[in-house]
């Protein structure tokens, strides 16, 4: 399961972190994005290193650079001065990979934290770069494309909602988890009808309709897979076990989802810049 989601976490790393912060604010990320390199390399090798005070040292470089990038959050509030629903998914989506840092950290230490199992930690990191980070972003730029509707508003509050619910969750009990995972799930699927009905019939690229179709339907499976876990684990009735889950829900959201969302939203925002 972990060669999986190893991999998993690495097209986070590596591809889906910066292609978004081109999304959000391609100029005043840029020094960031220029940067993520270096961050994310060393990231990417602490997944396969033994535990130990190398993979300590390479997880925290990249820890580093998650904390650099939620830094960019309240310098954002700062010039926005805008806590709009569009402007809660971005900040969430800046901020949301820190707590994958201090996972990765954590884990790679053979630490757990918080009563984190060193397993649900090494699940915590790929959660917040697409759930998390991904996810919110998504939300975000659907709201601000949809604009003056109330369900795209649901979307970019309940997505970050949600993400933070599901690990507030955990410290509650599985109840609360799967109160959480209800949340989120609903707003996932918010930005799938969404993206469906209102962003992909904009469009007239076919190529950008169809990864817009995939990322909407690709969310229907993947969060009732994550409901019948969150259900199976609350009321204690048969669900899939974690490895199932990482090969359906985590690489359905990675692939499926997240990296069609972000070549998507990549293709509709570089086709008006050639139209201005």
């Amino acid at each position: 399961m972990f060669v999986l989601v190893n991999v998993i976490v690495m097209l986070g790393m590596l591809v889906v972190v910066p292609a978004g912060l081109r999304l959000v604010d391609p100029v005043r990320l840029a020094p960031v994005r220029r940067m993520w390199p270096l961050f994310a390399v060393p990231g990417a090798v602490a997944l396969w290193v033994p535990r130990g005070p190398v993979a300590i040292a390479l997880a925290a470089v990249y820890a580093s650079g998650t904390v650099l990038l939620a830094a960019q959050a309240p310098r954002r509030l700062a010039r926005t001065r805008s806590l709009a629903p569009v402007e809660v998914a971005v900040l969430t989506a800046l901020v949301t990979p820190s707590v994958a840092g201090l996972a990765l950290v954590t884990e790679r230490a053979g630490h757990e934290l918080f009563g984190f199992t060193l397993p649900i930690l090494a699940l915590t990191v790929p959660h917040f770069h697409f759930a998390g980070f991904t996810a919110a972003l998504v939300a975000g730029l659907v709201c601000g494309a949809v604009r003056n509707a109330a369900l795209a508003r649901f979307a970019a509050l309940s997505v970050p909602l949600g993400t933070l619910a599901v690990l507030g969750g955990y410290f509650v009990d599985d109840w609360a988890e799967l109160a959480g995972a209800l949340v989120l799930t609903a707003g996932m699927w918010a930005v799938g009808l969404l993206t469906w009905r209102d962003v992909r019939s904009t469009q007239r690229d076919r190529f950008t309709r169809a990864l817009l179709a995939i990322s909407a339907a690709v969310l229907v499976a993947t969060m009732l897979l994550a409901l019948s876990w969150a259900v199976g684990e609350a009321a204690g009735v048969p669900h899939p076990n974690l490895t199932w889950m990482a090969a359906t829900h985590g690489l359905g959201n990675a692939l499926g989802f997240a990296l069609c969302s972000l070549l998507a939203w990549r293709r509709i925002k570089d086709m008006k810049e050639s139209a201005v």
